[in-house]
Parts: structure tokens; sequence; C-alpha cells
């Protein structure tokens, strides 16, 4: 028997009980890029250390990227609202 928390990598049916979603919800993410994996053979395998960006605990460089340019877009735009809404 496999100790599944040791294993480097996640089956799409692994990763769907984890998720708690169907195996073909799982299939068309992998399919629509959503969830980053690897083919091997007939089958993807999705590696642990993404289980946390899945999961939603951690941010990508790309996420932080475009968040900090939100952020400053949203500042240059709405500078001095944001200022006095800062007074109250």
């Amino acid at each position: 028997m496999v100790d599944n928390r040791k294993k480097e990598h996640l089956s799409i049916p692994e990763l769907a009980k984890i998720l708690g979603l169907s195996r073909i919800a799982v299939f068309r993410k992998v399919k629509n890029g959503a969830i980053k994996a690897v083919k091997i053979g007939r089958n993807y395998a999705i590696s642990r250390k993404q289980l946390d960006s899945i999961l939603g605990r951690s941010l990508s460089e790309d996420d932080k990227k475009e968040i900090d340019a939100a952020v400053r877009k949203t500042v240059s735009e709405y500078r001095q609202t944001l200022k006095l809404l800062g007074k109250d």
C-alpha cells in the first residue's frame, strides 16, 4: 500500500477527492489549463507542490504581479477619493 502523503504527484481521481469535485470536473480543469498537469501515457499527474495554489492558499508570481498592477492602477485613478476616504 502506497502512502499518498509521500507521493510527489496526484492523479485526477486523487485530486478530485481532495477538492470534493467529480473526476470529470477536475479533468476539464486540467484540459482548459486551470490546473497544471503533466500527461504520462494516458493519465495526468498533478504536482503535489501545486496543491496550495489549487486550494487558494498561495499565489503564483504572475498572480502577485497582476494584483500589484491592479492596485497601482486603482491608486493612480482614485488617489484623491482614497485620501478623502482615509480622513473619515
